[in-house]
């Protein structure tokens, strides 16, 4: 196969084609450094990088992909037992470090460090599709976190089928500010301009003013990074020049939405994915936005869903069922996990996603949340927890909303909310997503928080909610 990312985009080179945090490098010089570090590792049996927001990350990526050497991308703000456990079951026989600040002193890998200023010709031999590029660890909601294996052949054929939906070009200019450990930040925002041939500029922090300055085509975003955009209006307005924003990794509240195309004129697109799946939903750049749906599938990849029981759930935007895909951007399964990888799959190998969601007649996707916290089963009735979130964000007083199933005993679980607000209390509130939403939507319970707890992503960790 062509390689997944080329040391060549058959452009002219630019000395800023890569910036990260303000340091830039032309794709000549990046790849010269990448394969200078590719002639260390060449022949391990995979390679741990602490994935700093650095272009020494970006270098040790590239270096893995140059020798066919898997990466393992680690966070850096990870603790002890984690990257524990990821050193061991990974089987890295080498930890790439980016230097600076925060560098581990706990960790007995043989540390390799990243030189920018590097250079090297050699020539590698193109890995196979088959072989394993990445293994990005997922945690689910009990156990260890589990490696996911990403190959080359799905990597390239999600980037394509998002280029295609994108428009992206190498015209454009990407910025973001992302984590370089996740499928967003690191297959999309970086390896995806490099495939493309796009400049990409990481902010290193995705501030608003740093998005506002950076004069990109081309924004990711979270949901949080673009609720603090809105809330920064000269920031937002200065968008405005953009060709597209794009949203990802958790559910855009509405009324974010709606701000950040009152202040940049942009509809963002959102889209849908998993580190097992890649992205495999999304609107198009060509193509309608709706609020609170993430689009159509991507070129290649089928999706359907399915019931408790497993029968097919029709596609008629009332009824949910858990989200079920197929497609060529799949994972090679989880590694030295043959059982969950069994387990993730279907009869007929198509992914279980874990997730539930609305398919309408024309297609489009509502994403409702996962099967385990996002599906409540109360008093006889089957409830979307993103329903209800979006009825409780559309008070004005309300910042951010969770909403989660607990345990109940006549009611099997009542409809529990954790709001950020001011202004407005407990009660108010379940009465006002009473007057929007059927009365059995209402929460039970409202939980007035000062914060929600959140992962690196954005995304609101219900399972510490439960435990309260």
């Amino acid at each position: 196969m062509a390689p997944l990312v080329p040391a060549s985009s058959g452009l002219p080179d630019r000395p800023d084609a890569v910036v990260v945090d303000g340091v830039a490098v032309s794709r000549a010089e990046l790849f010269g450094a990448a394969t200078a570090l590719a002639d260390r590792i060449a022949g391990a049996r995979s390679v741990a990088v602490r994935a700093t927001a650095s272009l020494e990350t970006v270098v040790a990526v590239l270096a893995g992909l140059v020798s066919g050497v898997p990466v393992v991308p680690v966070p850096p703000d990870s603790g002890p037992m984690e990257r524990a456990h990821i050193f061991t079951d990974s089987g890295a026989e080498l930890l790439l470090e980016p230097g600076g600040a925060g560098a581990w002193d706990d960790v007995a890998l043989p540390a390799v460090p990243v030189d920018v200023s590097a250079r090297s010709a050699t020539t590698y031999a193109e890995p196979a599709g088959d072989a394993t590029a990445l293994v990005l660890y997922t945690s689910g909601t009990t156990g260890a976190p589990k490696g996911v294996l990403l190959p080359h052949a799905a990597l390239a054929a999600d980037l394509d089928a998002l280029a295609d939906a994108w428009a992206w070009t190498p015209d454009d200019v990407l910025v973001h500010g992302l984590p370089l450990f996740h499928v967003h930040g690191l297959v999309l925002g970086v390896l995806g301009a490099l495939r493309t041939g796009s400049r990409v500029v990481h902010t290193g922090r995705p501030t608003p003013g740093a998005y506002a300055k950076a004069g990109g085509s081309l924004y990711f975003g979270v949901p949080t990074v673009w609720s603090r955009v809105t809330e920064d209006p000269a920031s937002a307005r200065a968008l405005a020049g953009a060709r597209l924003l794009v949203s990802g990794s958790a559910p855009l509240p509405v009324p974010v939405f709606d701000r950040l195309r009152g202040l940049t004129g942009h509809a963002p697109v959102e889209r849908y994915g998993m580190t097992e799946t890649l992205i495999t939903v999304s609107a198009r750049a060509d193509g309608e936005r709706r609020p609170g749906w993430v689009g159509t599938p991507v070129r290649g990849v089928r999706t359907r869903l399915a019931g408790e029981d497993g029968a097919p759930v029709p596609a008629d935007g009332e009824t949910v069922g858990e989200l079920q895909v197929s497609g060529p951007t799949l994972f090679g399964g989880y590694l030295n996990r043959p059982d969950a990888t069994a387990e993730s799959l279907t009869a007929d190998g198509w992914f279980r996603t874990g997730d539930v969601a609305v398919i309408a007649p024309d297609g489009w996707h509502r994403i409702v949340g996962r099967a385990s916290t996002d599906l409540i089963k109360s008093g006889g009735y089957r409830v979307g927890a993103g329903e209800v979130e979006g009825a409780l964000l559309a008070h004005p007083g309300v910042r951010e909303a969770a909403v989660v199933g607990v345990p109940h005993d006549d009611l099997g679980q009542e409809i529990v909310a954790y709001v950020v607000a001011e202004g407005v209390t407990g009660p108010e509130l379940a009465s006002f997503v009473a007057e929007s939403l059927s009365v059995h939507k209402r929460p039970r319970r409202v939980v007035l928080r000062e914060t929600l707890p959140r992962n690196a992503m954005g995304k609101v960790q219900k399972k510490l909610l439960a435990d309260d």
